[in-house]
């Protein structure tokens, strides 16, 4: 059976897309470091959009400088996609870190420490 598209996550995806490129080439500043775009969530009005990203190699911190800087230049980007996208309205963005990277790599972390602990004590009974 055919999965609905609905046109909202088209817009995100198109959003996604044209963001990743435009924060690379466009912002200039120097808190910004390397930004990934992880996830854009579009209302069913398409009034506003949530933008998730990460940085690559930043601590919690340049997150934080990261995340009100993209949100400062919310306006100027929107500008950019309303050039590239063929909407009557660009939705507005904003700018949200995502944590679940760096949950995930602790939980990863967590779990290979618990199995090696399992191992070494399992090593141990069977000698």
């Amino acid at each position: 059976m055919a999965r609905e598209f609905f046109r909202s996550d088209r817009v995100g995806d198109a959003i996604q897309r044209y963001l990743a490129n435009m924060i690379q080439q466009e912002i200039r500043d120097p808190r910004v470091g390397m930004v990934n775009i992880n996830d854009v969530t579009v209302s069913r009005d398409m009034s506003f959009a949530k933008v998730y990203f990460t940085l690559i190699g930043g601590d919690e911190a340049e997150s934080r400088a990261s995340g009100e800087v993209l949100n400062k230049a919310a306006g100027f980007l929107r500008t950019l996609l309303a050039k590239e996208l063929n909407m009557r309205t660009v939705p507005r963005l904003q700018f949200y870190y995502d944590h679940t990277s760096v949950r995930g790599q602790a939980l990863s972390s967590l779990i290979d420490k618990a199995v090696a602990e399992d191992r070494s004590k399992g090593g141990d009974e069977d000698e």
